[in-house]
This record gives C-alpha cells, structure tokens and sequence, in this order.
C-alpha cells in the first residue's frame, strides 16, 4: 500500500481489487507507458490485461455479469490505473460513464441488450456530447435529430470523443424539437436534447452509413487513446435507440453521467499527482548538489511536504464525492469541488516534481516529461475549473439562501 491516499473503511473485497489492479499498474503499465505514449501507440496489450481482470464491468451490476462494485471502488480503481499511464484510464472512462447511463437510464431492453457485452469488455463505450464551435455551453448544441417513422435521421459533426474510432458504442446527445415549440425550445434549449445509443464498427472513416469517424487529432499529451470528431450525415438510428426510450431528456441524463466523469477526472489528476511526488522524491534523494542529496535541503524539503499534502488533499476529496454518489445523495457540488481541487493540485504537484528534476525534467528520457504534457488535459476534461467554480458557487447559494 502506498504510503501516501490512503483510504480508510475499505472492504476485503475493495483492498483486494485494488491489490490486483496496484499490481497490474506496477508490472504492465510503468515499465511500457512512457515508450507507448512517445509512439502514440494505442496500449492493446494492457487493455486486454484489463479486460482479463474484469475491470470494464468493474460497476456493472452482477445480473448483467458485471462486478456491481461502487463508484468509489470505480475511482480508487482509476486512481491507480493514472498513476501509471493517465491515457489507460481514459480509455475505462467513457466506457463507464456509458455503461453508468444505461444503468440508470436505459429501458429493460437496452439493458440487457448492451450491459452483458459491455462488462465482457465486447462492446466499448464513448459518449459524444461536445460540438467544435460548443466549449462548455452545451445549451448550444446543433447536430439535430428528425423523426422518419420508426426511426430518426441524424445530423451534424461532435468533436472530443475519446475512444471514437476503438469503441463500439457511442452515446450522442442531439437536438431533438420533437413536441417542443420554437418558443419553448428557445427559453428551455436543454428540455429538447436527447441522448441517441449508436452502433458502430471500430475503425476510422465510415463506420456505418452515414457516420464518419475521420481519424485521431494531434495532441500535446493525452497520447495513446484515440480522441476524434464524429460526423453524422443522414445516420439513421432506430427509435427504440433512444437512451430511456422517451425524447427530451438527453441533456439530465449526460449531467448525470458527467458528475460520475469529474469523480473520475479527480480520480485521475489523483493518481497522475502521486506519480508525480514518487518520482520527484525518488530523484531528490539521487540527485547530489553541493556534497549532499537535494532532498536535505530544506528548499526541496519544503516542496516535497507541499506535494504530498496535495495529494492528500485531493484525495479525501474524491473520495467524499464517490461515496456522496453511492449514498444515493446529490453530488454535483462534491464532484465539483473534487475535480476542480484535484485537476489544479495535479498541475501544481507535476510541475514541482518537474522543478524538482532540473533540467533532466525537460528530456524525454524521464517520466516526469510526460507528466507534465498530460496534467493540462485534466484542467480541461469534463468541464474547465470555470465551470466547476459555477457549479459549486450555484449549490452554495441554494444550500445558504439567506432568508431576509
């Protein structure tokens, strides 16, 4: 167990997954990360390791031959795996968050249908929610959807997919004006989105008819998983495809599926933090300056107690919010407050760890190089620190409404 994060009032069972996944990180994961991301080499070999540990059904429930663990089993899961390679737990994400939304969300029939698959690790999931003229006003949202019969027809172009050309499944929220008017689409826009299950072959170019995946974008760090546009073009998709059955409520459930994400962003900024301290007191007391090892100067000292108070910080915050989740309970403040104090503690901890190196921090030879691409990517991920800061100052307000 590491010294640091530790988590208290954990289950047999809990210690026992994340002994086993702790494990796969330190043997399959370190050793090849660094090599696969300078390659941008999508990682097969570990995600069939994951496969093989049962992680992609890790909180699917057990009637659907999934593990029916929690959400915070889920995180300290992720936790582990980012402090190997961040890209990997990427990769697990979007699959839950899919797989999170028709749990809670799906008809009978989509969920069995889909679940069974995807704990095997069959199906992959991604979700598409983002547009390239959207950012963060998802109210803005474009790509439209049209009712044909027993079907509807399919429109427009998605941006930031992680896993768009691996994954088999990917869950798309459109505009959908059916039995809204234009006035109440326009004072209400989120009332009339819905969330599409789409079917598709992995791969790039058309993997169906009328859906395009053109390839990966270029990224500064984040390598590895596949992050694409997604263009729909005359798609059609059946009605019995539409998340919940029932149109309009697309955007509820994507939040709902999105608090799940930022716990997870936390979990990852988390775990890329630890690393990140590991490797910067590990140096510190390789690397000798004026007859001693840096870490007896009291400079480093100091910086190394910075770093590790937040990675414990941030923490017991993620923590708090996976378990609020799993209590039933309203998280979006906690989740908030977790991914926005978690995705900065990231970036502070990765660049003191890279001050700490000196100047083998900027060659590619050591891992705290790829630390310090890929921290940025967390400030961005499932909402900016912005966004979290509106979303926590909106449930203060309702939680301490004066009453004058």
């Amino acid at each position: 167990m590491a010294r640091l994060a530790r988590t208290a009032g954990l289950t047999d069972v809990q210690q026992e997954i994340l002994s086993t996944v702790r494990d796969f990180v330190d043997k399959e994961i370190i050793p090849v990360a660094t090599e696969l991301e300078h390659r941008d080499e999508y990682p097969q070999a570990i995600v069939d390791g994951l496969r093989e540990l049962g992680l992609f059904g890790l909180m699917i429930p057990e009637e659907y031959g999934g593990l029916g663990e929690s959400l915070l089993t889920y995180a300290l899961c992720v936790e582990e795996i980012a402090r190997g390679w961040m890209s990997v737990s990427g990769i697990i994400n979007t699959h839950f968050i899919v797989a999170y939304m028709l749990k809670q969300h799906g008809t009978q029939e989509q969920k069995d249908h889909f679940l069974p698959r995807m704990a095997a690790g069959d199906i992959r999931g991604a979700f598409s929610m983002s547009e390239p003229g959207l950012g963060s006003d998802v109210s803005a949202i474009t790509s439209k959807a049209v009712r044909d019969g027993d079907e509807y027809v399919l429109n427009g172009q998605k941006m930031w997919l992680t896993n768009g050309g691996t994954s088999s499944l990917v869950a798309v929220l459109v505009r959908s004006d059916e039995g809204h008017s234009a006035s109440e689409t326009a004072a209400a826009p989120h009332k009339s989105m819905t969330t599409f299950l789409v079917e598709k072959e992995p791969g790039f170019g058309e993997v169906r008819p009328g859906l395009t995946i053109p390839g990966k974008i270029e990224k500064m760090g984040y390598k590895g998983v596949d992050t694409t546009e997604l263009i729909m073009d005359g798609l059609r998709i059946p009605a019995d495809r539409v998340l919940g059955g029932v149109t309009g409520r697309g955007f509820y459930q994507m939040m709902d599926g999105v608090e799940v994400g930022r716990v997870n962003v936390a979990a990852r900024g988390c775990g890329v933090a630890q690393r990140a301290f590991e490797l910067g007191i590990q140096y510190a007391q390789q690397r000798h300056t004026f007859g001693k090892p840096i870490a007896q100067h009291q400079a480093i000292q100091f910086k190394l107690a910075e770093m590790a108070t937040k990675v414990e910080a941030a923490h017991a915050m993620m923590v708090n919010a996976a378990r609020k989740k799993d209590s039933g309970e309203r998280n979006d403040l906690e989740a908030g407050m977790a991914k926005y104090l978690a995705s900065e503690y990231c970036k502070e901890v990765v660049e003191d760890s890279f001050r700490i190196h000196g100047g083998y921090g900027f060659s590619k030879e050591y891992e705290i190089e790829r630390l310090y691409r890929e921290a940025p990517m967390l400030l961005i991920g499932e909402g900016t620190a912005e966004i979290q800061k509106m979303i926590i100052g909106r449930r203060l307000l309702e939680e301490y409404r004066f009453q004058g």
